[in-house]
């Protein structure tokens, strides 16, 4: 386990910090992931690291751009540390589904694929269970 999980986990109330998925309904700890991957210049500073649930970090991986849906123009990835969650996305707690408000929101949401049927169906089961959003 990364040795800054325990600051970074308690920074983000043990939540993704990319979907918001709350870590206490899984089995293991959520990842820290370099929010500007080292491959492209990030250090391993506090200020670079989030709390990352598994499907968003694999899906992140090394990107800091994405691709605004609506526009088809390249723009960069959420950024947890810089970033307010609602300002850029929201959560259709009926649904399930995770909506980007801003162009950086919708890059995010389709880059860490957010909406897929699993996640939707898990966020709809959290949602019941008082642990989402």
């Amino acid at each position: 386990m990364n040795p800054q999980y325990p600051k970074v986990a308690k920074r983000a109330d043990h939540r993704c910090e990319y979907c918001r998925a709350p870590e206490s309904i899984f089995n293991f700890p959520f990842e820290v992931e370099h929010v500007i991957p080292i491959s492209k210049g990030g250090t391993n500073n506090s200020e670079n690291l989030a709390l990352s649930c598994r499907s968003c970090n694999l899906r992140k991986s090394n990107f800091t751009t994405a691709i605004d849906p609506q526009s088809g123009t390249e723009v960069r990835l959420f950024n947890p540390r810089n970033d307010q969650w609602s300002e850029h996305m929201e959560a259709n707690l009926d649904l399930g589904i995770i909506t980007g408000k801003t162009d950086i929101g919708r890059g995010a949401v389709q880059r860490l694929k957010m909406n897929g049927e699993p996640q939707v169906q898990a966020r709809k089961l959290w949602t019941q269970l008082n642990l989402f959003p």
